[in-house]
């Protein structure tokens, strides 16, 4: 199972995730949901490198089947803000299509 811990600040935004495991769906190099997850992760990490100022902290550790990223300006720009909410629509809508057994997403108040 895929675990996704997003991280919402104290003004409700969404400034950072957290995720772990492989969705377990299919074989590897097979497996739609991770791949998916994948695509959605990275494809956020890159467009608030590319397109915001917003300063971060982002890493993949492969052995370990771990990504993690953190937003670090106050405020989060709007630009990476809406980012943010369109990785956790994303992530929504696979775990309504796919099922909590292969990706699990928990809100984390910082």
């Amino acid at each position: 199972m895929i675990k996704v811990t997003i991280y919402q600040n104290h003004s409700n935004v969404y400034c950072g995730f957290r995720m772990e495991g492989h969705a377990g769906f299919a074989a590897y190099g097979s497996d739609i949901v991770c791949s998916a997850v994948s695509v959605l992760v990275i494809n956020t990490m890159n467009s608030v490198e590319q397109f915001t100022d917003d300063k971060f902290n982002g890493a993949v550790h492969k052995e370990e089947d771990v990504v993690s990223f953190d937003i670090l300006s106050e405020p989060v720009s709007e630009a990476a803000g809406l980012l943010m909410n369109s990785l956790v629509l994303g992530l929504k809508a696979l775990q309504d299509e796919y099922g909590k057994k292969y990706i699990n997403i928990r809100i984390k108040k910082i």
